[in-house]
């Protein structure tokens, strides 16, 4: 008997945040472990990344344009010197939506329901709208019925240039992201090469890096002149 899709509805999408999720899904699932370790050290300490397992092809949810969309990245892994299996959910976020964290929450239900194991909730926002919430709350007058909290990471918020020392090939692709002004362009992509350089990451794992960074961040004649 075919198994039914788990549906949860949210606003149309379109192909430019499709493939804004493809370019996430791939980054973050190849670097799964850097990514944590970058970003969130808290979790990146308390994780087995020997026993870690992807669960994205299991979920999707709906769109109201009527094409399917997966929960792109879930991955299974265990806590350390335990037996405790959790699930690490990122959602990539590339516009401002005002009831996102209802959209969170909804997802965060969906996976409990599914796999009852303890959820961490990742949102990356990519905008440069400052618009942020990490919680979604359910109450009355009367009565409070629920608080959920999730992590944040607003890409545009973070100094690119906190992370040119890093030898992580998640924050190296994630410069073209971060925080940067028109005329620093040129200087980012440099600071950009030098950490691939120093790397020495394999072949198929630079071209992913480099294809990330210029899909966001591509310079202009002039500017690639000037670098």
């Amino acid at each position: 008997m075919a198994v039914m899709p788990t549906l949860i509805k949210e606003n149309p999408l379109e192909s430019s945040y499709t493939k804004h999720d493809q370019l996430y899904k791939e980054l973050i699932d190849t670097f799964f472990e850097e990514f944590l370790e970058v970003f969130f050290p808290d979790i990146h300490n308390n994780l087995n990344f020997q026993q870690i397992r992807p669960l994205s092809e299991e979920v999707f949810t709906s769109m109201t344009d009527g094409e399917a969309r997966r929960l792109d990245i879930v991955i299974e892994a265990k806590l350390k010197e335990t037996d405790v299996v959790v699930i690490v959910h990122v959602e990539p976020q590339s516009y401002k939506q005002t009831n996102f964290n209802e959209r969170m929450y909804h997802y965060f239900s969906m996976l409990h329901n599914k796999y009852r194991k303890p959820i961490i909730p990742i949102a990356v926002l990519s905008y440069d709208d400052d618009w942020e919430e990490n919680q979604y709350t359910l109450a009355f007058p009367f009565f409070h019925v629920i608080t959920f909290n999730y992590l944040t990471l607003h890409l545009r918020k973070k100094n690119w240039r906190d992370y040119i020392g890093s030898d992580n090939p998640v924050a190296a692709a994630l410069l073209s992201e971060m925080g940067y002004t028109k005329k620093e362009r040129v200087q980012v992509k440099k600071e950009f090469l030098r950490m691939i350089v120093r790397m020495n990451l394999n072949p198929a794992k630079q071209r992913l890096i480099y294809g990330f960074f210029e899909s966001y961040l591509k310079l202009t004649e002039v500017e690639e002149e000037q670098l």
